[in-house]
């Protein structure tokens, strides 16, 4: 077993506590109690077992929803009888009712039984009565970017350890280096890893098809914390992904862009950026803008201020889009806004960003504030904050060095991920799934809010605008 701890990580190990013997045995009679009730009404839910629910977005019909879900329509109608209406119509935001398939139904019923009849022994193991047995399997090591970054990640969740600790609960941590080119079911071999609630990892693909199979069979947790393939995600709703294709997030801003902005002249600039990956960005917003009949004109970097000023709106305020997220075409674009707002101050001039901006915070900073800039994230590092400024601090103290400079920080990302979900397994046990509001949280850097993908594992979708006020003020509004 390769297990990587520095010399100042022991200290953040947490220790069993113990409990109340009073408390946990009326726990296990309640539990019992309720368990018999589940079993006397497994056989009363055979002819309407309900899966889950779907939220219907625009366009969908319900011939699609019912091959999204491998039903008939008349399994869906069935689970949804208002749509036996003659004037039903299916709208967006409709809630609906997805059953099991009828094939499906007696195998669902079966598992159920089976259940019951487990959970009797599992209950003295419960997670919430113990300390919580928490994996992680990354690429731990300082051989490359890989191994630093994973490394500083790591060093996070043990300071969230720490934290959780300090407030009464006990965890047992076990990390291994799960290199790309490593072995990794020599590493599922070890007896530690089949006792583990939570495992943290991989980053590398070619190591899920193990592990995906591996917490299905000990009815583990595992946490996906980085952009990697997991095609498993669709069908094992042991998987938490916290990471969002760029299409869904560039779905999301699409939407909220248009809620927020829809009165707004918008302005795309042509900064003349060959190496540009903003394309696609650009495009689908322009596209979704006219559908909609929005005012919407293209201009360039390198025009006539004459011609320049003839792309902005006198009577309406206007929002300004580059088509870079680069540094220099930005401090471009401010020079020829800041000449137009000088010759024009009648002009309401709003931008609209990347999250590559905030890496240029300190640079723009105070053109962000004046131009009430808007930047669509997944996370939010701000080193004003005085929760931020007390972790690095501790993170110096304890790992006698600074943080990467990179965004996202790794090590805060480490934490917010492993205090979200120990917090949340140490009050739901193994039916925390990630919800919002299932207990309050403020992150320091990546807010979390998880959802289920179809019948498979659950996906984050978080998403939010760091807003810079001209008051010189910032807030986060998430969606």
């Amino acid at each position: 077993m390769d297990l990587i701890i520095d010399k100042y990580f022991v200290l953040l190990y947490a220790k069993k506590k113990k409990r109340s013997y009073m408390i946990r045995f009326f726990r296990f009679i309640i539990l019992l109690f309720l368990l018999a009730f589940t079993v006397s009404s497994v056989s009363a839910q055979q002819n309407s077992i309900i899966r889950g629910q779907h939220k219907v977005k625009k366009k969908e019909t319900i011939f699609g929803i019912s091959r999204m879900y491998g039903l008939t329509i008349e399994e869906l109608i069935k689970a949804n009888p208002e749509m036996n209406a003659p004037d039903y119509e299916l709208k967006k935001g409709m809630v609906l009712n997805i059953p099991f398939s009828k094939d499906s139904q007696e195998t669902v019923v079966k598992s159920a039984k089976q259940e019951t009849e487990v959970k009797t022994v599992q209950l003295v193991d419960d997670v919430r009565n113990r300390s919580i047995r928490l994996g992680v399997m990354l690429p731990l090591h300082n051989i490359n970017g890989d191994g630093r970054r994973m490394t500083e990640y790591y060093r996070g969740v043990l300071m969230a350890c720490d934290s959780l600790k300090k407030q009464g609960l006990s965890i047992d941590v076990h990390a291994w280096n799960t290199a790309e080119d490593g072995n990794i079911n020599s590493i599922l071999s070890d007896p530690a890893a089949a006792k583990c609630d939570l495992i943290i990892g991989p980053l590398y693909s070619k190591q899920m098809d193990a592990l995906s199979a591996f917490i299905t069979k000990h009815d583990i947790r595992l946490l996906i914390p980085f952009s990697i393939n997991a095609p498993q995600l669709t069908t094992n709703r042991n998987i938490f992904q916290v990471y969002q294709s760029q299409n869904e997030q560039n779905e999301a801003i699409f939407a909220h862009f248009i809620e927020r902005f829809k009165d707004y002249h918008t302005v795309v600039i042509d900064c003349n950026d060959s190496t540009s990956k903003k394309g696609p960005f650009t495009f689908g917003l322009r596209r979704q803008m006219e559908q909609r009949a929005m005012d919407v004109v293209v201009t360039n970097l390198k025009s006539s201020e004459s011609n320049f000023s003839k792309a902005f709106s006198k009577t309406k305020p206007n929002v300004v889009i580059l088509n870079t997220g680069r540094s220099q075409e930005l401090g471009v674009a401010f020079s020829k806004i800041n000449g137009l707002k000088a010759n024009n101050p009648e002009f309401d001039i709003t931008m609209f960003g990347y999250t590559d901006w905030l890496l240029y915070t300190r640079t723009y900073l105070e053109n962000f504030y004046k131009y009430n800039t808007y930047i669509p994230s997944v996370f939010y590092y701000n080193p004003l904050s005085p929760s931020t400024q007390r972790f690095e601090r501790k993170y110096r103290q304890n790992f006698r060095g600074d943080m990467q400079n990179s965004l996202p920080r790794f090590a805060i990302t480490g934490f917010d991920h492993a205090y979200f979900f120990l917090k949340g397994l140490h009050k739901y046990g193994k039916a925390f799934n990630g919800a919002e509001g299932m207990f309050g949280f403020p992150p320091l850097q990546t807010p979390l809010k998880f959802e289920r993908y179809g019948n498979g594992g659950l996906r984050n979708r978080t998403m939010m605008f760091v807003h810079y006020r001209p008051d010189h003020t910032t807030e986060t509004i998430k969606f």
